[in-house]
């Protein structure tokens, strides 16, 4: 094993056993900073959040994600500016060939454009872009790419409306110790 893969996998179990559950945006945001992170100003990682492969990990400014969200980026992950990943959301870029002889895995990037939201507890599977803003429903599993500014929902997500919002906000959102 390289230097570098033991200071990844140093990093993933400092942040995910000890630094995620620190009541300070600063340390955490730092700590990832420090293992290879791109975070845009103004963005948050609400506690318990666990993350895979800190180094593929691309967020954009004003980003809020809430508590207890999944990031495997193990194939890649990217935010755009204002994006919503609401609490026990999960990104899973990762996945087994079913049939393989060797239980093959496959990693495949996920994106999520500027102005999406993602509501609490949906995952979503590697392969997968969300257009920019988009917005995925609670509960939902997103398995394929979502046009900008659609509504999608269910598992898996289908089509449930479009969005009409001139998406003149920030998503920014910091609350004391969380």
């Amino acid at each position: 094993m390289s230097l570098r893969q033991k200071w990844d996998q140093l990093g993933v179990a400092a942040y995910n056993i000890v630094l995620t559950f620190v009541p300070s945006h600063t340390v955490r945001l730092g700590a990832l900073r420090l293992w290879g992170a791109s975070i845009g100003e103004g963005s948050t990682i609400s506690r318990g959040t666990t993350l895979f492969d800190i180094d593929k990990i691309v967020i954009g400014r004003d980003c809020t994600i809430g508590f207890r969200c999944l990031l495997d980026a193990r194939g890649g992950i990217t935010l755009g500016d204002n994006v919503v990943l609401a609490s026990d959301t999960h990104i899973i870029t990762g996945r087994h060939l079913v049939d393989s002889d060797t239980f093959e895995a496959v990693f495949e990037a996920v994106s999520v454009d500027s102005f999406a939201w993602v509501a609490s507890r949906s995952t979503i599977v590697g392969g997968v872009s969300i257009g920019r803003g988009a917005v995925v429903g609670a509960c939902s599993l997103v398995r394929t790419d979502v046009p900008a500014m659609q509504v999608v929902a269910g598992v898996p997500a289908v089509r449930r409306g479009e969005r009409t919002s001139a998406l003149d906000y920030s998503a920014k959102y910091r609350r004391l110790f969380y």
